[in-house]
């Protein structure tokens, strides 16, 4: 979270999904929201075969 909160949202998920997506480690990802001075975490993967299959349920 403090990596969230140094740096303004980088990457946005695309097909129209109004989140943004960061990359905690390697593999695994965190789909979060930030409204006004809340963040807010939708999801959290593992690994990266996680985020694409319901990544893929968007497009």
């Amino acid at each position: 979270m403090e990596k969230l909160s140094q740096f303004p949202p980088r990457r946005h998920l695309k097909a129209g999904v109004p989140l943004y997506v960061e990359e905690v480690t390697k593999q695994a990802r965190l789909i979060y929201d930030i409204e006004k001075e809340t963040l807010y975490v939708v999801r959290c993967f593992a690994t990266h075969k996680e985020y694409e299959k319901w990544y893929k349920s968007f497009v």
